[in-house]
């Protein structure tokens, strides 16, 4: 068992979501980072796909019941246990003994930091997901101090080695102005050449307004060229909506099924990460991908 002591800023039970259910209104949610969690159960030696927990900016102090295998993948942080405050790697497997308390520090950079423990965190899952959909509701609660959670049993395995695979693992959440690359949206007719061509030519910075659901950006306004309203459409992950004032929504794992303002363009799947790890005050850039 886990014990939660502080759950930090905001720390949720994250597995690879619920997808195919969109149909029926059910959003994919699962981790916002999709990358590290897959690293971070790699490392604890569980399926790629087990439950964790993803930690936004840090924060989180828990204590284990019993010895367990740990790893944290995501945004760098100070991580330590037992009274000794021993410090423990990221990208690593590390032990911890029971009773033993770990303490996750505010991350160097980036958003995200994802805890696996191996056996995975064996909350009941709902609609075949243990994931927290932050903007339906459905899954576990956020974390909360008190909650104890369960931890499945360890199906062996082990780490990965360290090498090709680890190369780069961080680089999501590397310093500079990351690169997104996008596709034309569905609704890409909606808005002028030059317009388009703004979007890609624009640095645009990541508001505090940010969550799971979608990276609010800033920047110069997006103008419509077709004037009038959109039904309800279907939206994906990576979507880039573009609202009536003109600052286009990057659409991350929490996002609606369906919206009625236009999709300008698409973020392809392997750059998610790089939203999700980009702090406020972060700029970012669209690539047209070739």
């Amino acid at each position: 068992m886990i014990e939660v002591l502080s759950p930090g800023p905001l720390s949720t039970v994250q597995d690879l979501g619920r997808p195919g259910l969109a149909a029926l209104g059910v959003g994919v949610s699962g981790a916002a980072d999709r990358r590290s969690l897959r690293l971070a159960n790699r490392l604890a030696g569980n399926p790629e796909g087990a439950a964790a927990i993803e930690l936004t900016l840090g924060g989180l102090r828990v204590r284990f019941a019993r010895d367990v295998r740990v790893a944290l993948a995501g945004a760098p942080c100070e991580v330590v246990a037992g009274v000794r405050r021993r410090l423990l790697a990221m990208d690593t497997a590390e032990r911890v003994a029971s009773g033993e308390e770990l303490r996750v520090g505010s991350p160097s950079a980036g958003v995200r930091t994802y805890l696996a423990v191996a056996g995975g965190i064996a909350v009941e899952p709902v609609l075949g997901s243990r994931s927290t959909d932050t903007l339906a509701g459905l899954g576990p609660a956020r974390l909360a101090r008190g909650d104890v959670l369960p931890i499945g049993s360890a199906a062996g395995g082990g780490p990965p080695a360290a090498g090709a695979e680890l190369a780069g693992a961080f680089d999501v959440v590397a310093g500079g102005e990351p690169s997104l690359r996008i596709t034309p949206g569905p609704r890409a007719d909606w808005f002028a050449d030059e317009v388009r061509a703004r979007l890609a030519a624009t640095p645009w910075t990541v508001t505090p307004r940010s969550d799971r659901v979608g990276v609010r950006l800033e920047g110069p306004a997006l103008e419509r060229a077709v004037e009038g309203e959109l039904p309800p459409e279907g939206m994906v992950e990576g979507a880039l909506q573009v609202p009536p004032d003109g600052r286009p929504v990057l659409f991350l794992a929490d996002h609606p099924v369906t919206g009625g303002y236009p999709v300008i363009a698409i973020v392809v799947a392997d750059d998610i990460p790089l939203a999700a790890q980009a702090r406020p005050g972060t700029r970012l850039r669209f690539v047209n991908r070739r």
